[in-house]
């Protein structure tokens, strides 16, 4: 990469400060030039000063995304606010309005065409228009039980289902996922909180329908179902304690039909106490596919990753609203050995 891309950070909750720096180790590749937040204990006050770093950044959060994005003129955006678009999709537009292409952990963006499609429409023209790509990514839609499992089948002469199980060990995780999850709780208030509708794993449907437009499959039904999981044992985390008895967390699967075969089947296990992380991906076909990623792709770290590595592929894909699987196959850029 002959030039750096200037990058605006948009949310800097605990994955967005990963993510700045990330965008700071990469200095190379990418410069930062912007961050966006509307915390008080955060607006005014320069990037080093919030992620503890000694060496000023010259970066100061404000919490005017106008103003910031007026100033910065970024290439990318790095948007990490929200797992639900229609409560933010405006920030999306905004950032296409100031000719930024944005790669997002918005989960229901990763597909958002059925759940969401008139918002789809509005920010495929607004990208279109402004000449910039819109990305929805993240390990979890966007990696794990999607781009994985369509990158399997790619050594494939037929393709009859796919099955992708992944269990995580939330214990390891950053609290607002277990907080998510509804680690702590009881079964009563677990089943308050999914009566929400914005409680749990975001995006497992987003995922099943990825595969599916990439494979060119016509779904005609689709069974969701979430569940709590009961922990067995006390379980202390470093930011909680389960004790036996209350939900550890979640079960979350889909299966997606074809007349009454089941051609896609995701199974979702996270919880606080999981003993077999792994991430596991079987594809039935010729050849058929087995994958395991032994003790699982660790979500946090792997989220910043999908998003940072998502820079370059934005920065030089085609206007409009894009997908994790009508981009190039995600990789790793800015590395130990990159020029």
């Amino acid at each position: 990469m002959s030039t750096r891309l200037k990058v605006v950070q948009f949310g800097i909750g605990p994955i967005g400060q990963s993510c700045l720096r990330t965008v700071l180790s990469k200095n190379k590749s990418i410069e930062l030039v912007g961050a966006i937040d509307i915390d008080p204990e955060k607006v005014g006050k320069d990037v080093s000063e919030i992620l503890g770093l000694e060496q000023k950044t010259g970066v100061i959060v404000g919490s005017d995304a106008r103003a910031v994005l007026e100033n910065a003129r970024p290439d990318v955006v790095v948007h990490t606010t929200s797992s639900f678009l229609a409560s933010m999709y405006d920030q999306l537009l905004l950032c296409a309005e100031y000719g930024a292409n944005v790669v997002s952990s918005t989960e229901e963006l990763s597909y958002p065409f059925d759940r969401h499609p008139e918002i789809s429409v509005r920010l495929d023209e607004a990208a279109k228009k402004h000449g910039v790509t819109l990305l929805g990514t993240g390990v979890n839609p966007g990696y794990a039980m999607d781009a994985l499992a369509l990158m399997a089948t790619g050594v494939c002469n037929e393709v009859t289902s796919i099955e992708v199980n992944r269990e995580v060990n939330a214990s390891l995780r950053r609290l607002p996922l277990q907080l998510k999850i509804g680690a702590g709780l009881s079964v009563e208030a677990f089943e308050e909180k999914k009566a929400t509708g914005q409680f749990g794993h975001i995006g497992l449907v987003e995922s099943v329908k990825l595969i599916a437009d990439g494979l060119n499959w016509p779904i005609e039904r689709l069974n969701e179902t979430l569940d709590c999981v009961i922990s067995p044992k006390k379980v202390v985390t470093p930011f909680l304690t389960v004790e036996e008895g209350q939900v550890a967390g979640i079960h979350h699967y889909a299966k997606a039909f074809i007349g009454d075969t089941c051609v896609i089947s995701l199974d979702l296990k996270m919880f606080v106490g999981a003993e077999d992380p792994r991430d596991a991906v079987l594809v039935q076909g010729d050849p058929p596919v087995d994958l395991v990623v032994r003790g699982g792709i660790f979500g946090d770290t792997a989220t910043v990753a999908t998003l940072i590595n998502g820079i370059p592929s934005v920065a030089a894909g085609p206007a409009g609203l894009a997908t994790v699987a009508s981009l190039p196959i995600p990789r790793a850029f800015g590395t130990k050995w990159s020029k």
